[in-house]
């Protein structure tokens, strides 16, 4: 139920102890269902609530990202680090949340990061991203 979610990061938004008004919100929207609640409850066309000022895209080739999720498997303890599970979830990527993905992007809204570099090139380009906001 996407609309739960969608109350619940509200909530949390509005009951910040600090009284932010800017958030990350990670992974989400993932999906259509996703994306049309959070449209409906929090960027109505009269009163928006909260403005997507961009969406963060980090890119990376799957053969990357299996081993670097295999390797975190040796460690992390998660049985969902396996080969079988990985292809699962990239093929859910793939069909539910890249076109979502593609939205943001024909409204201009995607900041897309190539992510298969080291650690410390990526984190720069995406704190560059955030310096301007």
């Amino acid at each position: 139920p996407s609309e739960i979610t969608v109350r619940l990061i509200k909530n949390a938004m509005d009951s910040d102890p600090k009284g932010n008004t800017r958030f990350l919100i990670d992974g989400f929207p993932r999906s259509e269902e996703n994306n049309t609640a959070w449209e409906s409850i929090m960027d109505v066309a009269d009163a928006p609530i909260s403005t997507v000022e961009f969406v963060l895209f980090l890119d990376c080739p799957e053969d990357t990202m299996t081993s670097r999720l295999l390797e975190r498997g040796l460690t992390s303890g998660r049985d969902d680090d396996n080969l079988d599970v990985i292809r699962k979830r990239f093929a859910t990527f793939r069909n539910e949340s890249m076109p979502i993905v593609a939205q943001y992007e024909a409204k201009g809204k995607l900041r897309k990061i190539i992510a298969d570099r080291s650690v410390d090139a990526v984190y720069a380009e995406v704190s560059a991203l955030f310096q301007n906001i």
